[in-house]
């Protein structure tokens, strides 16, 4: 599903890169949203991004974790992990915008698009299972999943306060949050299983 996902996001993308009529239809826009209840730009905006390397980025990250959360759920959840694979992914592109939404909902300006959200709650999934797999930023700052994590967090918590460069910070942020969440949800044995992993982590430090 991670390589279906990366196709559609990357086949839409393309065809909005050169279609502004399309690009302005798929756009996250809560003013409009609310106003003409269009609410499947909740899930439209993910599937368009602002550029190449906008694009590349987000593909790329769900590229490398995707596949790996997909292999925990089989292992977890066997016949129905492709199917709450799914549900995680969709769900997360709207989940992860209802915060902006509900700041926005009347700025007529504001615009958001991009898998991130979804992107993040596919990443903090994957640390959910394995906390202590190293995930690495742009290839070479490698760091423990929970370490990584927490960071990412207070980075998006922290940027998202200061604002002022034009990325939504609180969809990555709630998107994370939401990835962790709705597989505990699934399965509540999974946060004993990851308490158990830090502290063998801890120990062994």
């Amino acid at each position: 599903m991670t390589t279906i996902f990366i196709i559609i996001t990357i086949i839409v993308s393309v065809l909005a890169f050169q279609n502004q009529t399309l690009y302005n239809k798929l756009i996250f826009n809560p003013y409009i949203i609310n106003g003409q209840k269009q609410w499947y730009r909740f899930f439209s905006s993910g599937l368009i991004h602002a550029d190449v390397i906008h694009l590349a980025v987000n593909m790329l990250v769900l590229y490398s974790f995707g596949g790996m959360v997909e292999y925990y759920y089989s292992e977890v959840f066997g016949d129905k992990a492709e199917f709450y694979f799914i549900v995680l992914y969709v769900s997360s592109l709207m989940i992860s915008l209802i915060p902006t939404y509900n700041s926005h909902k009347f700025d007529l300006t504001y615009n958001g698009l991009g898998a991130s959200g979804a992107v993040s709650a596919v990443v903090f999934s994957l640390i959910l299972f394995n906390p202590v797999h190293r995930l690495c930023l742009y290839g070479f700052i490698c760091l423990p999943g929970i370490i990584f994590g927490a960071l990412y967090l207070a980075y998006c918590f922290y940027m998202g306060k200061r604002g002022g460069d034009n990325i939504n910070h609180s969809a990555h942020m709630w998107g994370a949050i939401y990835g962790l969440s709705y597989t505990i949800l699934l399965k509540p044995s999974l946060l004993m299983n990851f308490f158990e992993k830090l502290l063998y982590f801890g120990n062994a430090i």
